[in-house]
């Protein structure tokens, strides 16, 4: 099961709509996913159809993450598949998960979605986490379960700093010893073609970057939102540009998948 948390420290990039074009491309290839739905907004949780009122969501799984009751019934088909549990489930967002976005948390604390999903790692192949933008107490919490991180950004100033914060923290997490996770690399969303602006900040980042940087960027397209305000999977949205956009995620999708297979080497290797 490869666990992914989907981040940015800036809002307004595109986090969500990055999460919900992964999961599209998942379902699209049948890979059982869960998505978690970890931002109080709960933007996730509506772009997948599902209630944000549900009796139980992540707030009550961080509460008793060792329940499996709780997580039996926090898990809750996508609206995308119907009733179809299995396929494409969801932990939907709560507002009252904000209780645990605290600065300061226990290691204990942070373990403890990593210990919801140990309950749940033979149902899926791929778990996608919607953390929040910023760097709190969810956040952490997440990337202490993750395997794996993709960095949302836009070719924009502050932005690119925000990518460099966001790497520089997943990399002090991972030398504390709280979590393995690893970056996937940065994801650079809604790029406008023939934008001198966006052409000079992507070449930035690939100069600080390098190989982190992954391709393909993604282009700004107004059918992305359209396929998010119908709730509808964008790899079912008519039409070429929205084509165009299904294959990028498909790309973004199978890095994820093999990123698997690379290991981090260890101390007596480097």
């Amino acid at each position: 099961m490869l666990v992914l948390s989907i981040s940015s420290l800036k809002g307004g990039v595109g986090k969500t709509s990055v999460t919900l074009g992964l999961a599209s491309a998942a379902y699209n290839r049948g890979i059982p996913t869960l998505v978690v739905d970890m931002d109080p907004q709960a933007d996730s949780s509506t772009g997948l159809d599902v209630p944000t009122s549900t009796r139980v969501d992540i707030a009550d799984v961080l509460a008793a993450p060792k329940s499996q009751k709780i997580l039996s019934e926090a898990i809750i088909p996508s609206g995308w598949v119907g009733d179809k549990l299995g396929q494409l489930d969801v932990i939907s967002g709560s507002p009252r998960a904000a209780e645990f976005d605290r600065p300061s948390l226990s290691e204990r604390y942070l373990r403890r979605l990593e210990d919801a999903l140990s309950r749940v790692a033979q149902g899926y192949r791929l778990v996608l986490i919607d953390c929040p933008p910023s760097l709190n107490g969810l956040t952490r919490t997440a990337w202490t379960a993750s395997n794996r991180v993709a960095v949302v950004t836009e070719p924009s100033l502050f932005s690119v700093a925000a990518a460099d914060r966001a790497l520089r923290a997943a990399d002090e997490l991972r030398q504390r010893g709280t979590s393995d996770i690893q970056p996937l690399g940065l994801v650079v969303n809604r790029v406008r073609s023939g934008s001198n602006e966006h052409d000079y900040r992507i070449t930035e980042m690939r100069e600080m970057f390098g190989p982190l940087v992954l391709n393909p960027p993604l282009a700004e397209r107004a059918v992305m939102q359209q396929a998010q305000g119908s709730a509808r999977p964008i790899h079912t949205w008519p039409g070429k540009p929205a084509e165009e956009v299904a294959t990028s995620f498909d790309t973004l999708l199978e890095r994820a998948l093999r990123s698997e297979n690379i290991r981090p080497r260890k101390p007596q290797d480097q």
